[in-house]
């Protein structure tokens, strides 16, 4: 028995540009990722085609530091050793990187920032999709700050203190303000509003072995 379905996923990921280098040198490189590409290759034989997939073809002991969801675009950070991915990977899981992102979410936000700090996990009955859950759920915060206000949405930039799944997703969508085009947890006007989910990582700030910090941006592609 196969341990896939027959029925392939659609999955169509972008071919121009193959692939966006940001910079290159003899520890890391730093790559733009467009929407609708996977950071790195999923289960089933249809899914192959991922960032890391496109990377190692050219740079083939290269390694992902860190990964993003397949309809977000922006920096994603790769090493070319072991021992620079270690480093860094560090800096990510203690939480000493920087990063922000730029979002376009549904209705006009009140206030002009705030952090929201909610418990997330699975959600059983809904996967992949995630839920805020105080009881299972793994701590979870985010800063916001509203960048301008239109007539119908609001664009923001998010501060990410923590790294979980989905997470500025389903802390927007709690906030009441869901990201729009976001076929997980948007509707309606929200869903159809953007072709693409409108959430990009604009900007990564890590420390190199030499002890410097480097900062790298992404310009905002919506």
């Amino acid at each position: 028995m196969n341990a896939f379905s027959d029925i392939a996923p659609v999955y169509h990921p972008p071919m121009d540009p193959y692939l966006s280098l940001l910079h290159q040198d003899a520890e890391f490189l730093v790559f733009d990722k467009p929407s609708g590409l996977l950071s790195v290759p999923g289960r089933h034989p249809a899914l192959t085609d991922s960032l890391l997939t496109r990377v190692q073809k050219q740079f083939p002991r290269a390694l992902i530091v860190h990964r993003l969801d397949k309809d977000t675009s922006g920096i994603v950070l790769m090493s070319h050793n072991r021992k620079a991915h270690a480093f860094v990977a560090t800096q990510f899981e203690a939480r000493t990187t920087q990063k922000s992102y730029v979002a376009e979410v549904w209705g006009r936000i009140e206030g002009e920032e705030g952090l929201i700090d909610l418990p997330l996990a699975i959600d059983p009955d809904n996967k992949p999709r995630h839920h805020v859950d105080f009881e299972q759920g793994k701590s979870a915060q985010t800063r916001w700050q509203v960048i301008e206000r239109r007539v119908n949405t609001t664009r923001v930039r998010l501060f990410p203190l923590t790294g979980r799944t989905h997470q500025l997703r389903v802390h927007m969508k709690a906030l009441g303000h869901v990201i729009l085009g976001d076929e997980f947890y948007a509707d309606g006007e929200a869903l159809s509003a953007a072709s693409r989910l409108l959430l990009h990582a604009e900007q990564l700030t890590f420390r190199r072995p030499d002890s410097s910090d480097v900062t790298f941006t992404s310009p905002v592609p919506f």
